[in-house]
């Protein structure tokens, strides 16, 4: 049921006739009913950030919001004062097309798409008003919201968790142009739990962090990242903050796992976990450095578990910043430990590679134990064809 799982929402998705791809749905809205109005956002840290993310980014420092309008098939990036015109014109009209107390500092707005090109509103506004006649809280008009939203995604990416006495459900979008600090994506996660502002976005930040900001499928940062959490109220239940922290994590993390899943093109998704660092921070540097390399991905991609390929990304990494002896290093590839010490291990023909999830764990030794994940993609011919020929 994606964003309606959550008691007090409604969605619809349809087909307004902005994106190029025939018949493909390309607005999405989702109306918060009620009672609270309570919303947080995460937005890219792109210094080109998109027209709606500007806007919606110094909405949401109100805490509140009753509805987000989604298009697919045009960025609405860089398009100068025009383009953000265009978004408070669809502000506008989506409150004039919900009405109920509903006005245009009430709507938040996203768009993913082409970059560089002006939307055409007359088919916004046509998405808007099919859209609102369409609202419905079944699972349906949930998984048409979600296909909506979709680009070069596969297929629809949702979540559902039940908590203690209250519910959440998302959606997201995102299958290229991800890489760490957010990626090229479109969330909302929605949530009846009764919570204030300040514990949505303190939970949301948090969360975001250990998901959305750790997934890198090709090293490209999109002008569009979105991620906004509702919270409805509907339930009545107050949860305890722990619970609800968790929870929103939870809710991130499975959602970011499946765009790793849906990586444009790709073969296989590579979890690589690095441990034995001095800090966290040192730990994601090296998991970052070695999920950035064009070269690995595409030995991964040929089911070679080329360790060399892995320590060579790994020393890129100033020991300013984290700190190790490379003759201490080991690599574990599926479980067979090719590097020892900084030298080979056992034979690499002793990993295999038939499963999609490859499994990188790189120790540093250096006595203590911090620890940090990133998610990728291996890089494949498919993800190649995909962004020569891409279009909305």
């Amino acid at each position: 049921m994606s964003v309606v799982f959550a008691d007090g929402f409604v969605t619809a998705g349809v087909r307004a006739g902005i994106s190029s791809v025939e018949g493909k749905k390309d607005v999405a809205l989702v109306v918060n009913q009620g009672p609270l109005d309570v919303a947080a956002g995460v937005f890219t840290s792109n210094r080109f950030a998109a027209a709606p993310v500007q806007y919606s980014r110094e909405r949401i420092k109100s805490g509140h919001a009753k509805a987000v309008v989604i298009n697919s098939g045009g960025a609405n990036a860089c398009t100068g004062d025009a383009g953000y015109q265009q978004v408070l014109d669809t502000a506008e009209h989506a409150a004039d097309t919900l009405s109920q107390g509903i006005t245009a500092d009430d709507v938040l707005v996203a768009s993913t798409g082409l970059i560089g090109e002006l939307l055409p509103l007359d088919a916004v506004f046509r998405g808007v008003d099919l859209a609102a006649k369409e609202l419905a809280n079944d699972s349906s008009a949930g998984c048409c919201a979600a296909e909506a939203i979709m680009t070069t995604d596969t297929k629809p990416k949702t979540v559902e968790i039940t908590g203690n006495g209250f519910k959440m459900g998302g959606m997201v979008k995102g299958s290229g142009m991800i890489a760490p600090q957010l990626a090229t994506m479109i969330c909302v996660i929605t949530t009846d739990a009764v919570v204030t502002p300040q514990l949505a976005q303190n939970a949301l930040r948090k969360a975001t962090e250990k998901s959305f900001d750790r997934i890198d499928v090709d090293g490209c940062m999109s002008t569009n990242d979105t991620v906004l959490l509702l919270a409805s109220g509907a339930s009545g239940v107050e949860p305890d903050n722990a619970e609800f922290e968790k929870l929103v994590a939870e809710a991130c993390t499975r959602l970011a796992r499946q765009i790793i899943g849906d990586g444009e093109g790709s073969s296989h998704d590579i979890k690589i976990e690095v441990n034995g660092a001095e800090t966290e921070d040192a730990a994601l540097a090296c998991a970052r450095a070695v999920a950035s390399s064009n070269l690995l991905k595409c030995a991964i991609y040929g089911n070679d578990p080329n360790w060399g390929r892995v320590v060579s990304s790994l020393g890129t990494v100033p020991s300013a910043v984290a700190a190790f002896d490379p003759r201490d290093v080991t690599v574990d590839i599926n479980g067979i430990r090719v590097c020892d010490e900084g030298k080979p291990g056992q034979p690499r023909e002793l990993v295999t590679m038939d499963e999609r999830e490859v499994d990188i764990i790189i120790d540093l030794h250096t006595g203590m134990n911090e620890t940090a994940t990133v998610w990728t993609d291996d890089l494949t011919l498919d993800y190649v064809h995909i962004n020569a020929d891409y279009e909305s």
